[in-house]
């Protein structure tokens, strides 16, 4: 179902850069970052190597799942700035070569969208779905329509109607995929990739997008949707990428999508990959997940098998066709540093996500160890349960040491998320300040996956240890090691390193490599040449 055209050059050695904009950086001290903000960083991303930046939806919303309930896809959302502003950090961007990616929600809009309210008024109007009897699950119609509208995920955000692959006598409301409501969703679809892309925007992370098509045993119908997509968009914006938010990379990339992420959930094991990597019960946890330790935990109970062999499955469905990428964090999942562990323990996170062989996407603060904040409120809709506020993974980006970190000049009490109350809470400015720090270890990783292309995406890979410490080869020529317990630990090197050769440190923290054995200490790494 992929389509045949290539992708995009400059998606080979990406590296992205995920931001909320709602707490990046406020301008205009009204305590809610915006596009001007945004625009006055562009330094430090461009300092720390990033390439590529994912903007969370920035259009124009009451805001009841933090814009994930979109009003108008075609105008940003005032409290982020204007078009114009948009356009001038788009602009800017350029100039420092990093590319935006817009977050494109096209599963569902808000209910207080003027094609919602329009379908809540007139029956004959198929742009959502409707029932005209009680569905469970579905919400009774706000205007003079008779019936009910099923919602994509919070009750204010109605589903768009793709139609359902399969009809049910039970529910004769179900329109197939190739119904008028359908296929005008389709077209409204493209025109609203069409339009951004044609402002400078260099592609879409798409929001839920293995939900657009119902009931689709083995998401057959909406790999057709996605492939007919990704062939207009190769054919009209050949530069521009699809990213997809699916947690099942194979099936994503088979759908037609330039790359998908390993999230928390998604696929056959409910996101499991991502989860046994950095998940350590703390932060955002769903009541159902049943997991054993993570690897990157200072006790070292935990194994990275699960990980490689998701990996290596997602690898061979997805070679030659797509790209697989590896987050730090997201907006709805538990940031690198949660719970028990320190900025210590994050180095040997970060040599991992820059020397395997995806595409690595740094959450916004990560890169200085923000941590995640637990016991704050429903705001915008965070909250999806008892143990799981995603408001901890979206405080304001810590800038300097100063009042509000330096993200905005506004009472603390107007602030969109509080501050890191924290005495030692980490910023940039400190740690751009000193050479030893984890902003300046990211920066070099990135640096130095960019000079070694055999670190990248593309180059082989093979495990020599799946263990404490993670030990593996790149590209026949690259020896790494990662160790994110706090016990040091000795692994046997019979083979890695050929006879006459030396393994030269690239970039190393506490690891050592002589006498036919690795030495790492407890919470390092180290990247060496072989040669």
């Amino acid at each position: 179902m992929t389509s045949t055209r290539p992708g995009p050059d400059w998606l080979a050695d990406a590296v992205l850069y995920q931001i909320y904009p709602q707490s990046f950086a406020d301008s205009d001290g009204d305590g809610i970052g915006d596009f001007a903000g945004i625009t006055e960083h562009l330094e430090h991303l461009a300092w720390l190597g990033v390439d590529t930046v994912w903007l969370n939806p920035c259009f124009a919303s009451p805001f009841r799942d933090a814009g994930y309930d979109v009003a108008d896809y075609l105008t940003p959302a005032p409290r982020y700035g204007t078009a114009e502003d948009l356009a001038a950090l788009v602009e800017a961007a350029r100039r420092k070569g990093i590319r935006v990616l817009l977050d494109l929600v096209a599963a569902h809009t808000s209910d207080r969208h003027p094609w919602f309210l329009v379908s809540a008024e007139d029956p004959s109007d198929h742009r959502y779905i409707w029932s005209d009897r009680p569905v469970d699950g579905f919400v009774a119609s706000p205007g003079s329509r008779p019936g009910w509208y099923r919602p994509n995920f919070f009750d204010c955000q109605p589903a768009l109607n793709f139609g359902y692959a399969r009809e049910d006598p039970e529910q004769p409301w179900r329109q197939p995929v190739d119904a008028e409501g359908p296929r005008a969703n389709r077209a409204a679809l493209r025109g609203i990739m069409d339009h951004w892309l044609g402002l400078g925007l260099s592609g879409f992370r798409v929001d839920m997008a293995s939900s657009m098509i119902k009931d689709d045993p083995g998401f057959a119908e909406t790999g057709k949707l996605w492939t007919e997509l990704r062939d207009w968009l190769d054919r009209s914006h050949p530069q521009a990428a699809l990213f997809a938010e699916w947690g099942d990379p194979a099936a994503a990339v088979g759908a037609g999508f330039h790359a998908d992420f390993f999230l928390q959930f998604g696929g056959a094991d409910h996101g499991l990959p991502l989860r046994s990597l950095w998940n350590n019960d703390a932060g955002t946890v769903e009541e159902y997940w049943k997991q054993g330790p993570c690897y990157f935990e200072a006790e070292g109970r935990g194994t990275p098998r699960v990980f490689l062999d998701a990996w290596r499955s997602a690898a061979e469905l997805t070679e030659g066709a797509g790209y697989i990428a590896l987050p730090t964090a997201n907006h709805d999942f538990s940031r690198l540093a949660t719970g028990p562990r320190t900025e210590e323990q994050l180095a040997p996170a970060f040599a991992l996500l820059l020397t395997w062989p995806t595409l690595p996407a740094v959450y916004y603060g990560d890169e200085i160890g923000m941590r995640y904040l637990p016991g704050l409120p429903d705001v915008e809709g965070s909250v999806l349960g008892p143990r799981y506020n995603r408001a901890g993974s979206r405080t304001p980006m810590q800038w300097t040491p100063g009042p509000n970190a330096g993200f905005s000049t506004a009472p603390a009490e107007r602030l969109y998320l509080p501050v890191d109350p924290g005495p030692g809470r980490p910023d940039v400015a400190t740690q751009r300040a000193d050479p030893t720090s984890l902003l300046h270890t990211v920066r070099r990783l990135i640096a130095l996956r960019r000079a070694h292309p055999g670190l990248g995406a593309a180059g082989s890979v093979e495990v020599r240890h799946a263990g404490y410490p993670l030990v593996y080869t790149r590209a026949g020529r690259y020896l790494v090691a990662v160790n994110p317990r706090r016990e040091p630990a000795v692994v046997a090197l019979d083979g890695v390193v050929p006879e006459g050769l030396a393994a030269r440190p690239l970039d190393v923290q506490g690891v050592r490599v002589a006498g036919g054995e690795l030495r790492a200490d407890g919470f390092s790494y180290g990247v060496f040449e072989l040669g």
